[in-house]
């Protein structure tokens, strides 16, 4: 039987479900919930079939969607890793020097959920406006620098299709890895492989971020080493944005946001001292069953840690307010919708199914294994000492992946540039002179706090500061191999 706050957490979260839709699943009435009716192992799921060419591209160009900057080119369509597998992609140019700009890639998260969330709703070279029905020129698009692969993965999600078989983080990593080695070995984007590569990636992405990052370094050293075939992946740059990565360091951000962020409370103490005991109860607490999981935890340990977790310490902690953007009430209707208007261009940019934002299927087999509570924190210090610059961000009106939590999971990284960041201040952080948020670096390591925004950063704007403007510095910065500074 359900305690009379929890159930009048799930009539909320079930009306959130309802009206607001996000990156992060609601199953069972909770944020990021298990489904009670499932096993313990991945059931695959294979859709219809369709014409694939297994190992290659099929590729719809300069479509006119999107990007309408004159001379830009723009790709869009499928890299089919198998005959039942195939992945899609959405790829701009960079809008200047196209030819020796890095290549950036872009994955939202979910798990499951697409990146044409990232493409029209945040950091694409057009932005969905307020009534959903079309799109505008962003000025501050990522790819003005930068050539940028927008990608739907694991296979299900957004307009990739096939068999649903990922389940964890390690396997979309490999199943990246491949569709990579296609698009790369294709002419028409070959060139690119010589050019520096990065990794942008939010929310489940602090897991994708360093999972696919330090498994391209493992099977860069294995081509090296002659036991792997394949191109060399020119990584040089991790950028993780409201991220999910250490979640024995994160989740007691939920209880420290929750009483005490730079805006409101969002529950009452009584909410907040539920929570502290089912973070500390010995052996059944939410600390417990993580510590549980990631000492060689099972598939069913670590997905009884989620379903517990999440029940108990991230939704009830949000109260009536949206886990995204803590200034607005529970159904914020921003960012604005995109489902209607990609599937009104699906056609024109290749697509071969329906477009939906999460696939709850997907989402279900990461449940299934309980990859949402195995750390990624090794897998981000080994890329971090490994050379390649890393910049984490988040937005400080953000719950469901806080700031708390962030700079929490910071402080515990153990990495050749820790000691120093620890040691350090935050300085203000500036765009053109005015504040948009506060920061840190050493090394190769930056983090950025950015005031005023939600889970996705580049969608809000910070004073009279654009939309977007704040998060086109920070990148910027970084992909120019600096590290971050006020302007």
């Amino acid at each position: 039987m359900l305690l009379p706050w929890l159930a009048s957490f799930t009539a909320i979260s079930s009306a959130f479900a309802a009206k607001s839709a996000g990156q992060i699943p609601i199953r069972g009435g909770v944020i990021g919930g298990v489904p009670t009716t499932q096993s313990a192992t991945v059931k695959p799921e294979t859709l219809q079939p369709f014409a694939t060419t297994p190992g290659a591209l099929r590729v719809v160009q300069n479509s006119g969607i999107c990007e309408t900057t004159p001379g830009v080119a723009q790709a869009s369509g499928y890299g089919d890793i198998t005959s039942t597998k195939s992945i899609f992609f959405w790829y701009f140019a960079a809008r200047n020097n196209a030819a020796t700009a890095p290549l950036s890639l872009w994955f939202n998260g979910g798990p499951g959920s697409s990146s044409m969330i990232g493409l029209l709703q945040e950091l694409g070279p057009c932005r969905i406006t307020n009534d959903s029905s079309s799109v505008t020129l962003n000025p501050f698009s990522w790819n003005t620098n930068a050539n940028v692969l927008f990608i739907d993965q694991p296979v299900g999600v957004g307009f990739s299709h096939g068999t649903e078989s990922v389940g964890t983080s390690l396997e979309a990593a490999a199943d990246v890895w491949t569709f990579l080695q296609i698009f790369l070995k294709d002419s028409r984007f070959a060139n690119l492989a010589a050019n520096n590569l990065a990794i942008w990636t939010e929310s489940y992405g602090g897991h994708y971020g360093p999972t696919f990052a330090a498994y391209f370094l493992t099977q860069n050293a294995a081509i090296a080493a002659g036991t792997v075939t394949g191109l060399n992946l020119n990584l040089k740059t991790l950028g993780v944005g409201d991220g999910l990565t250490d979640p024995i360091s994160q989740y007691p951000g939920y209880i420290t946001y929750a009483g005490s962020n730079p805006y409101h409370p969002l529950v009452s103490t009584s909410v907040i001292t539920r929570a502290n005991t089912s973070w500390n109860t010995a052996t059944t607490g939410c600390k417990a069953r993580i510590t549980a999981c990631n000492n060689a935890g099972s598939n069913s340990v670590c997905s009884a840690a989620q379903s517990f977790c999440n029940d108990n310490i991230l939704s009830p902690l949000v109260g009536n307010f949206d886990v995204y953007y803590v200034l607005s009430g529970s159904n914020d209707p921003y960012p604005p919708d995109i489902t209607s208007y990609l599937n009104s261009i699906r056609t024109k940019i290749g697509a071969e199914v329906t477009w939906q934002e999460t696939n709850d299927d997907v989402y279900d087999n990461f449940a299934a294994t309980g990859d949402w509570m195995r750390s990624s924190l090794p897998d981000l210090e080994m890329v971090i000492n490994a050379g390649v610059r890393v910049t984490i961000y988040d937005g400080d009106a953000d719950y469901i992946l806080n700031f708390n939590g962030v700079e929490a999971m910071i402080a515990s990284l153990n990495t050749k540039f820790s000691a120093q960041f620890n040691q350090q201040a935050f300085a203000p952080y500036k765009v053109n002179g005015l504040l948009a948020g506060q920061f840190k670096n050493a090394g190769t390591f930056s983090y950025v706090r950015i005031y005023g925004a939600g889970h996705e950063v580049p969608a809000y704007k910070n004073g009279t500061l654009a939309v977007g403007q704040a998060a086109f510095q920070f990148f910027s910065q970084t992909m120019a191999n600096q590290s971050l500074a006020s302007t």
